[in-house]
């Protein structure tokens, strides 16, 4: 059974960055599509990028700006969140999910329901 452990929230000043990591146990995540989500108290869970076998990436439209990069170690069992120039916006709760698929070709996705292992969460709060 895969369990993922996130870490690398806290407090950071707007324009500041974080990095977040995503550790599995109990399994590996080479064969796994691996995405990271935030939620905020009211809202539903919001995919933010995810990375396929093959390293191939989506970002959520609010991403796109460069701001966040996803990538992976598998030689750590990690995948990671670059996040910068954060906002207040940014504010939330970071999960990570990941989901074993048969292929390399197999695409992420950032929909939370195509992903059947989650973490428990970390927390992110940019304010000055």
């Amino acid at each position: 059974q895969m369990q993922l452990v996130e870490s690398g929230g806290g407090l950071v000043q707007p324009g500041g960055s974080l990095t977040l990591s995503c550790v599995a146990s109990g399994s590996t995540l080479d064969y796994s599509i691996v995405g990271w989500f935030r939620q905020v108290p009211g809202k539903e869970r919001a995919g933010v990028a995810c990375i396929n076998r093959s390293d191939r990436r989506q970002y959520a439209v609010d991403s796109e700006e460069g701001r966040f990069t996803i990538s992976r170690d598998n030689a750590k069992k990690a995948v990671y969140l670059q996040m910068n120039n954060l906002k207040p916006e940014d504010t939330a709760i970071y999960y990570c999910a990941a989901r074993p698929v048969p292929t390399v070709l197999a695409m992420c996705y950032l929909q939370n329901y195509e992903y059947e292992n989650w973490g428990q969460g970390t927390q992110v709060i940019v304010s000055s």
